[in-house]
Parts: C-alpha cells; sequence; structure tokens
C-alpha cells in the first residue's frame, strides 16, 4: 500500500519499503503519459538515457531514490506515490483501496488536499475524496476538457460554473462539463467532497 502520510522529504533508501519494479514501471507510465510527458523529458529530469527510462518502465531497471525524487517532481506527485507496502495482498491491487493507505496530493498548507479513491489511475475516470480546507480558494478559474461530478459530504462550498455562482452544503451535489470553474471554502471548517473526474486528469 502507498504510504500516504510521509513527505518526500522523510523518505530515504533505508526505509522499510518495498518498491515492486513492475508496479514502478507501470505507474511511472501511467503518470507520464497523463502528464503527457515524454521518455526523453523523463531522462533528462534524471540525467539518464531515454533506454533507461524505458526498460524502467517496463520493470527492467532498478532506480535510486534521488533519481524516483526527480521522477516525482517532475510528474508532479510527491515521492511517497510510488512506495509499495509488503503487505497489500495481490487480489487487491487494482481492485480495492483502503483507508489507510490512499495515494494524496496536496496538502493542508496548499488548501486542498485530494486522496485518490481509485484503485489505480489510468481508468476511464478518477475519484477523489477532495478537503477544502476553511478559508481556502482557488484564485484562478480553471477550464478542464473533461466531465467531473461532486458530492459535498461535510461542510460547504461555494462554486462558480460558466459564470454562476453557487452555494453548496452538505449533501449538495454539483456536475461542471467543460466550463470555467473556480471554488472557495468560506465556512469556519474543512469541506469534503467526493468529486469524480472524467477522463482522468492525473
Amino acid at each position: 500500500m502507498v504510504q500516504p502520510a510521509r513527505e518526500s522529504g522523510d523518505l530515504s533508501a533505508d526505509d522499510d519499503i518495498a518498491l515492486d519494479r513492475f508496479a514502478l514501471g507501470n505507474e511511472i507510465r501511467k503518470l507520464r503519459k497523463a502528464r503527457s510527458k515524454t521518455l526523453a523529458e523523463i531522462a533528462l529530469a534524471t540525467g539518464r538515457s531515454i533506454s533507461f527510462i524505458s526498460q524502467l518502465e517496463r520493470g527492467r531497471a532498478e532506480i535510486s531514490i534521488s533519481d524516483l525524487r526527480r521522477v516525482a517532481q517532475t510528474l508532479g506527485v510527491p515521492l511517497g506515490w510510488f512506495f509499495v507496502s509488503e503487505t497489500k495482498p495481490t487480489e487487491e491491487v487494482g481492485r480495492v483501496v483502503r483507508s489507510t493507505s490512499r495515494w494524496r496530493l496536496g496538502s493542508a498548507t496548499d488548501g486542498l488536499v485530494e486522496e485518490l479513491l481509485s484503485p489505480n489511475i489510468g481508468g476511464a475516470f478518477e475519484t477523489f475524496l477532495s478537503t477544502f480546507a476553511a478559508g481556502a480558494s482557488l484564485a484562478e478559474p480553471a477550464t478542464r476538457d473533461t466531465e467531473e461530478e461532486g458530492y459535498v459530504v461535510k461542510g460547504q462550498l461555494d462554486i462558480w460554473i460558466g459564470g454562476h455562482h453557487f452555494e453548496l452544503a452538505t449533501g449538495d451535489s454539483f456536475r461542471i462539463e467543460r466550463e470555467e470553474f473556480r471554488w472557495a471554502n468560506r465556512g469556519d471548517v474543512d469541506a469534503v467532497v467526493v468529486w469524480v473526474i472524467s477522463p482522468p486528469t492525473y
């Protein structure tokens, strides 16, 4: 299982975490394609050859922690994204996500933490548990070539979709279909939203 509680600076080669080369390579490849990055860009970021990165994605090469950190930075994910516990049952891989082992993006200081509820990336859609910190906001409107839906599990969230302002409370839901949007949590407590995106953006 991925160790979401760890920050990239906390990981070292001495950590009692196992890296499955094939799972790692597959994850790097999926992330690279989702980010529209080339093998050459990853090679440049790590100072390795294109051939090495290709072998790495096929599970035929090993990578150092320092190089993996550079790959993570290039792909926009924390280093811990790639770390897998030996204890995850094989039958759960790609099927089940335990509450204690979600992939996590962002931080409380950023105002938004997104935990991946989907078993992996690369499917037709992806689902996140998004936590919006009290007082946080998306300053610049965003537009994505996606269909997105959300359900407010807890708290309140202001959201602007296509220029229209909506005040959402617990139990409300919404859809964004290739429209400009932004959000703000004007409340005093965190807002928690189950957010579904298709096609995946990560």
